[in-house]
């Protein structure tokens, strides 16, 4: 059995394997450009989340419970932060967001319950166990899982517009982002030879290949993953590489996801046995990115673009 370490259990809900595991420049702005919200007349909407259960919202939702760090972010995003009463402990931005103790790694349905909410967002809800808990009070569950592409996470925007009655602010949110990313892609050369790249989630090497949200970011330039060991589907997209992997593979790049987190950075890197000889180590090609925004299918995924362009031309 895989034993998945707590850092990467926290990062972010990914896939079956790793379970409950491990987002636009710089100064994106949380909230979405005022825009007419939606009427009364236009709930109900059904919603279809892609790998996840159909559901029914009812009337507009006034009262929201965010236990997901992603969509916490999407929420302010689109203009719905005034609904937002509270967000679970791993919601670290924006700042203005109402955090608690909650936890979207161990739901508590009481606990949510408390703070009376007439929709909950979560990004697992296993047998949906949690849904049918809520239900039962009247309150309606949605989930939200890490989309396996940038085009889901972008079709996630529309949805939690739709869902919080910001249907145009969401399907703008959707167009400006992915508008933002091709942008950056554009801009930057390709080189005449494609430049590989590790991914690090946490210390223990774990990684995330081109079958993920994470992945499709880097593949936009072009570059190579070193995860994919000729199966990027393998692990559910998260694999543990062992350090000869990556010794041996010698990264053009890598990007570090666990700076904060871990305190990871070239310098211990480069401390690490062996690694002071990666190609990446020696070219000061060692990029810390901010945990939080290389780890979520949010807004802020336009800021992971922008490091990987400023990476790949050497900015």
């Amino acid at each position: 059995m895989i034993r998945v370490p707590r850092r990467a259990r926290l990062l972010a809900l990914l896939p079956p394997l790793l379970a409950l595991a491990l987002t636009g420049c710089a100064d994106r702005e949380a909230a979405a450009p005022a825009a007419p919200s939606a009427t009364a007349s236009e709930f109900p909407v059904e919603l279809r989340p892609e790998n996840a259960p159909a559901v029914t919202i009812g009337e507009r939702p006034e009262r929201i419970v965010s236990l997901s760090p992603s969509t916490t972010e999407t929420l302010f995003a689109v203009g719905a932060g005034e609904q937002v009463v509270a967000v679970d402990s791993a919601s670290t931005y924006p700042e203005q967001a109402p955090k608690t103790s909650l936890s979207g790694l161990n739901v508590d349905p009481e606990a949510i319950a408390s703070h009376n909410p007439d929709l909950v967002i979560v990004e697992s809800d296993l047998d949906g166990k949690l849904a049918g808990s809520l239900a039962k009070t009247g309150i309606t569950t949605l989930v939200l899982p890490a989309p396996a592409t940038l085009d889901a996470a972008y079709g996630q925007f529309e949805l939690v517009g739709k869902a919080t009655g910001h249907p145009e602010q969401g399907a703008d949110l959707a167009r400006r982002t992915k508008e933002e990313i091709g942008k950056l892609v554009a801009d930057v050369p390709k080189p005449s030879e494609p430049l590989s790249y590790y991914h690090e989630l946490d210390p223990t090497l774990y990684s995330a290949t081109s079958a993920t949200f994470i992945g499709q970011v880097y593949s936009q330039f072009g570059l190579t993953n070193i995860a994919d060991q000729g199966d990027p589907n393998a692990l559910g997209g998260y694999p543990q590489l062992s350090a000869e992997r990556i010794l041996q593979a010698d990264p053009d790049l890598i990007f570090l996801a666990d700076s904060q987190c871990c305190g990871q950075n070239a310098q211990t890197v480069a401390e690490r046995p062996g690694w002071s000889t990666l190609s990446a180590v020696k070219q000061g090609r060692v990029v810390a990115i901010d945990d939080s925004i290389a780890s979520r299918w949010s807004p802020r995924l336009v800021e992971l673009a922008s490091a990987v362009a400023d990476a790949v031309t050497g900015r």
